[in-house]
């Protein structure tokens, strides 16, 4: 595993990080057992991973707090608290009360970063003004030690964080990138860099690079919308151009490792159910960058576009 510093925190954490959401909530969503989904916590800390990012409305926290048993001071643990609920403000209060459950359920005195979750553009105001100083006082409480804050898939143009960045008082973000939504490099990065604020990179792969179908469909999408060449969507396998010997290994491979050396990027989040995936991820995050020529053909045909491949699971 190799490791780095989670912006201005000082954190020392693995370049790849264990989503515990997501479609599969560790497996949870998709028939696992607790058991099972323990093991993936720990097979996830076997292969050098320690930071670990989970949410109250994931329903994983218990999960968590049983995997890092006997091995807490080693983790860096990352929950979230859901500051809307259908659109409508939740109270400071109750944010501070699932703060509290927050650590119940993952066993721990403190959190290590506290995120308000899927902020939207609309919603900031309200975060930074009612939400915001009730967590700062829980903060000197000595309940959790750095705040974030995370966007979401209907922000595709990252319009929350610009304003959350320039407000100094989050530490840590989630932003949303990957090689067909590239917007970030651009609207996000330069600022984070700059305002030294660490990044959690959400949607490196998820459905649309994980499945073949769904690529190949979204590809001619987009190019019966003239939005990408016409000879893309004339093949099945429209990235193919990036599996080849000094390249990637799939494309798979090629979106975690395109993820993962962006500058700017601190930890690549995945999710999975399955140990094999563990293992697999975690050997593609730490390969090398991928060749210069495949960045900057993806540059060349996809640095255009927005909110491509933002899959929001459905149990969110």
């Amino acid at each position: 595993m190799q490791y780095t510093t989670l912006g201005r925190t000082g954190l020392r954490v693995s370049v790849a990080g264990l989503g515990c959401g997501g479609f599969s909530r560790l497996g949870l969503s998709t028939g696992k057992t607790e058991a099972e989904a323990i093991a993936v916590v720990r097979a996830a800390l076997d292969e050098g991973i320690n930071l670990l990012d989970t949410a109250a409305p994931y329903g994983t926290e218990h999960i968590v707090g049983q995997a890092i048993e006997g091995r807490r001071d080693a983790v860096v643990v990352a929950t979230k608290a859901s500051v809307f609920r259908r659109g409508t403000p939740i109270p400071a209060a109750e944010v501070v009360a699932s703060l509290d459950n927050s650590l119940r359920q993952l066993r721990t005195d403190v959190i290590d970063v506290f995120q308000c979750h899927a902020v939207r553009p609309e919603m900031y105001q309200h975060v930074r003004e009612a939400i915001v100083p009730a967590l700062q006082q829980e903060q000197k409480k000595g309940k959790f030690r750095f705040l974030g804050i995370t966007e979401t898939a209907e922000d595709p143009e990252h319009r929350m964080l610009a304003d959350a960045v320039a407000d100094g008082v989050w530490d840590t973000a989630m932003i949303a990138f990957h090689m067909m939504c590239q917007n970030a490099r651009r609207s996000v990065f330069p600022a984070t860099h700059t305002a030294r604020v660490g990044t959690l990179l959400m949607f490196a792969v998820r459905s649309i690079f994980a499945r073949p179908e769904r690529l190949a469909a979204t590809v001619k999408d987009l190019a019966a919308a003239g939005k990408v060449p016409a000879w893309l969507a004339e093949s099945e396998d429209p990235l193919g151009f990036l599996v080849h010997a000094g390249g990637a290994s799939s494309v798979t491979d090629a979106a975690y490792r395109y993820a993962r050396h962006e500058p700017g990027v601190d930890v690549v989040l995945f999710g999975t159910g399955e140990i094999s995936h563990v293992k697999s991820n975690v050997e593609s995050i730490v390969k090398p960058a991928l060749p210069e020529a495949d960045r900057q053909k993806l540059a060349e045909l996809f640095g255009h576009l927005v909110g491509v491949g933002l899959d929001i699971p459905g149990q969110r």
